[in-house]
């Protein structure tokens, strides 16, 4: 199977890859809630440790110098989804495992935006004031904002 996510990663675009990166974490969480429901604690850690992984690794790549406030929201959101991800492996707990989840398909939802729509950049990958929704804006496209999601802790 890796070699089959390998080739299809071939020739994909940053942008893409990142998408690929939020697949990941979603996948691990979801193997995550699954070792909750056997009972099975080893296998939850393992999984939360690749979805953490995954997380460390966007934001380890971040340019702040170059990103200005899309880096620094997304920052704070991979801060945030975090510390939500090792509350739900503590407490055993598929409800905040299925909160963060929903955060980050949010989150990859506008990656996808900026993905389909080629005149848009990161620039246009950003949070209202409220901190609470991630919207895409390509230059007069109208785009309708992701739907709201809180992910603060």
């Amino acid at each position: 199977m890796g070699s089959y996510r390998q080739h299809a990663l071939d020739g994909a675009s940053a942008v893409d890859l990142v998408v690929a990166l939020y697949d990941g974490i979603v996948r691990f969480l979801h193997e995550a809630m699954r070792a909750v429901d056997r009972g099975d604690a080893e296998g939850r850690r393992a999984a939360v440790k690749r979805a953490l992984d995954i997380i460390i690794h966007l934001q380890a790549r971040l340019r702040m110098d170059v990103g200005g406030e899309p880096a620094k929201a997304l920052g704070e959101f991979y801060a945030a989804i975090f510390a939500q991800i090792l509350q739900a492996s503590q407490s055993a707990s598929n409800p905040r495992f299925s909160h963060a989840i929903d955060c980050v398909k949010n989150v990859r939802e506008a990656w996808r935006q900026v993905a389909r729509d080629p005149g848009a950049n990161m620039g246009a990958l950003r949070l209202t004031q409220s901190g609470a929704l991630v919207s895409v804006e390509g230059e007069g496209s109208g785009s309708a904002p992701a739907k709201p999601v809180n992910w603060t802790v």
